[in-house]
């Protein structure tokens, strides 16, 4: 397949723009939380494993958004499944719990902000936001419009990232204030997250035709494709491009299988590590609770 995709040419591949931009936030991220903190109103650098999380993040937004995986998303279903996993799932718990605390406060407590936040941070409102968009997103007439243009496609994806970021606040949050809920209610939070997201990876796996014009028809799959492939570079390939198959050796229907799947497993191993972190934050602040010393008995 790779040898296939080269092409496509190295700003499709590697998007050089979008590396550059992955730069930038690095280096906003250190010199806003290292040198220059002071000047907006930053007290404590951020710890080792904030930094690790925080730019972690960043790298698998680079993997998922500019490497040849993203390019591989208007390819195959599976591709770009594994590619919404690490978006909406993994990317916002890194940024969330690798941007220090006051910077989390300046931005939560911006006037137009707060009381948003305050609204839709709230565990039920989050978890039928984000669960709906994602459901939503994955109809059929949806998705398809969704891969019609750059403004459809950008303006859908940032919507329900920020939900993402919104259903998880609750439970990594730095903010101790919006720390509300006990470990057994966080518990019940993150598998109600897994149940209710389980509906539209059961439609994807268990559709017995394939649901998504962007991975059927010719038409629908380049204007797909020319999303991420320069318009230039796309009509001067000498290739005829009949479609899908040409990249990959799966079905149609198995790739969309594939892709369901995917997302489940991904979906099960992140609420199951964030599960395993609540339970034994749990287990280990009961664990210190000392008994007091019995009355002495005369």
């Amino acid at each position: 397949m790779w040898l296939e995709l080269q092409i496509f040419g190295l700003r499709a591949l590697w998007s050089p723009y979008f590396l550059t931009y992955i730069i930038i936030l690095a280096l906003l991220y250190f010199l806003i939380t290292g040198p220059y903190r002071h000047k907006f109103g930053g007290t404590e650098k951020p710890s080792g494993r904030q930094q690790i999380y925080f730019y972690l993040g960043l790298f698998l937004l680079y993997v998922i958004k500019g490497s040849p995986i993203d390019l591989l998303t208007h390819i195959t279903l599976t591709a770009h499944m594994i590619q919404m996993a690490i978006y909406y799932l993994v990317f916002p718990i890194l940024i969330i719990k690798g941007i220090p605390a006051w910077i989390w406060r300046k931005v939560v407590y911006a006037p137009v902000i707060k009381p948003i936040v305050k609204v839709l941070t709230k565990p039920i409102v989050s978890l039928l936001l984000f669960n709906s968009l994602f459901s939503i997103y994955h109809i059929p007439a949806i998705f398809n419009f969704s891969k019609s243009s750059l403004i459809a496609h950008s303006s859908i994806s940032i919507i329900i990232l920020i939900a993402a970021f919104i259903v998880w606040w609750p439970i990594v949050s730095p903010l101790k204030e919006f720390d509300t809920m006990s470990p057994v209610l966080k518990m019940g939070y993150i598998l109600a997250n897994g149940v209710l997201i389980t509906p539209a990876c059961a439609l994807i796996i268990f559709a017995d035709q394939p649901l998504y014009a962007a991975y059927t028809q010719d038409g629908a799959w380049l204007q797909a494709l020319a999303l991420c492939v320069p318009g230039d570079v796309l009509t001067g390939i000498a290739v005829p491009l009949s479609g899908p198959e040409m990249f990959t050796s799966l079905s149609t229907m198995y790739d969309q299988q594939l892709g369901g799947i995917i997302m489940k497993v991904v979906q099960e191993i992140t609420y199951g590590i964030l599960l395993a972190s609540v339970f034994f934050k749990w287990v280990n602040k009961e664990g210190q609770k000392v008994d007091p010393v019995p009355a002495e008995i005369n």
